[in-house]
This record gives structure tokens, sequence and C-alpha cells, in this order.
């Protein structure tokens, strides 16, 4: 449990956030203020309703003096209707893409890329608010120590895996970068153990080494003399 391996153990809290009711002026000043990018918009109890972003605000700048052709207003007709917003519940990107706070690290980052965001709002399994987390928060776990890292290896890979004194197997691990050395008795144990290794949280890469024990050479039968 000393890895970070939650969504709960590197997001930030706690979040700011708005109301549905708050003014287009509002979210802009909130936005600079804290010097974050989006907003989650809360309804009463504290529950995540959608989401405003930069890229939400912008339509009220891009279309100020435009005059789009009719295709272009179909085409851009949520940007259109952005653009005439005066408050969160109307600009707001629905419905939220949030992640829950008790997910993998590695489900929040497949969430972030397949849905194209930059973070997500983290709720409890009632969907109340608890914290929010970026690509950013992501990646600290690549700032774990070597040491860190070794121990982890050493305790979850090699000593559950491999039935073989503790000497045989050796871990070391370079800026993130995770060798494994030494004889083990059954080979086909290498590519497991190079996957559970790589999957380590803070693991950059994984070259194993490890080889199974030396062949033994053939005695040769014994001369017999001859008559």
């Amino acid at each position: 449990m000393h890895t970070p391996h939650l969504v709960s153990d590197v997001m930030t809290r706690p979040v700011v956030a708005v109301s549905l009711d708050a003014g287009f002026k509002e979210m802009v000043e909130t936005m600079g203020q804290w010097k974050v990018s989006a907003l989650p918009v809360l309804v009463g109890d504290g529950r995540v309703a959608g989401v405003v972003s930069e890229a939400d605000l912008l339509p009220k700048e891009e279309f100020r003096d435009a005059d789009p052709s009719r295709s272009e207003q179909r085409d851009r007709l949520t940007d259109l209707r952005k653009a005439g917003a005066l408050t969160a519940e109307d600009v707001m990107s629905v419905p939220a893409v949030t992640v829950h706070e008790d997910a993998t690290l590695a489900q929040a980052a497949r969430t972030m890329a397949v849905r194209k965001v930059k973070r997500l709002p983290v709720v409890d399994s009632a969907g109340m608010l608890r914290g929010i987390v970026s690509r950013s928060d992501l990646l600290k776990v690549f700032l774990r120590s070597d040491e860190d890292i070794v121990e982890e290896v050493r305790r979850e890979v090699v000593q559950r895996l491999f039935l073989v004194p503790r000497e045989s197997v050796q871990v070391t691990v370079e800026e993130g970068v995770v060798t494994l050395s030494g004889t083990i008795r059954d080979t086909a144990l290498v590519p497991i153990a190079t996957r559970l290794a790589r999957a380590v949280e803070g693991v950059v890469d994984v070259d194993c080494r490890l080889v199974g024990p030396a062949a033994r050479r053939a005695e040769s039968p014994p001369a017999h003399p001859r008559p």
C-alpha cells in the first residue's frame, strides 16, 4: 500500500469548483485566480454535474464579431450555443467525464486518452466530488526513488515468483530502469517476471537478464581396455 497505485493517492484536493448559476465572468476570474484551466460544476449537494474548461469559454471570444456562413453554423452549433452562454449550466460540457477515487492510475490514464481530456474530477461511489487528477498527477509515480522500486520489485516479483535463494536474483534500478539478473530454475517465468516488474508504479523500463542453470555435460562412458 506504500506505492501510489490509486487515483486517491495522487489526486489534488481541495478542488476549486463552481455552481450551476456561476456567471461567465466569475468562471474566468476563478480560473485566473487559481491558475486552473477547468472547473467542475456542482449541484447543491456536491455532485458533479459537468465541467467547464477554457475550451468551453473561448467561443464567446471567437464569435464576438464573426458572421459564420450557414454551413459553418450547422457544423459549429454547439460552439455557437456556448458563445451566447451566461452561466456555467449553459456552457459546461455534459455529461462530466469523471473517475472514481479507487480507480488505478492506469485506468485514469486510459480514460484521459480515450476521452481526450487533460484532467478528471474524482468522485466517490455516490458521485460526490473528492478531488481532481491531471496528467501531471499521474506522472508523479515516476518520482519514486530507485531504492523504493528495488524494494518493491524484490518483494512483489522476485520473492513471489522464484523459489531461489535471495542472492540468486539481483535487482538493480537506475533512473527507473529495472535490471533483473541471475540464475533461475525455470526460464519460462522470464516473460512473467518482466511483465510484473514493468507493472510496478514508477518503472520506466525493464532489462531482464535472467538465465537458466548451466547445462551439465554428459559424462563420457568409461574407457574399456582393449583385449
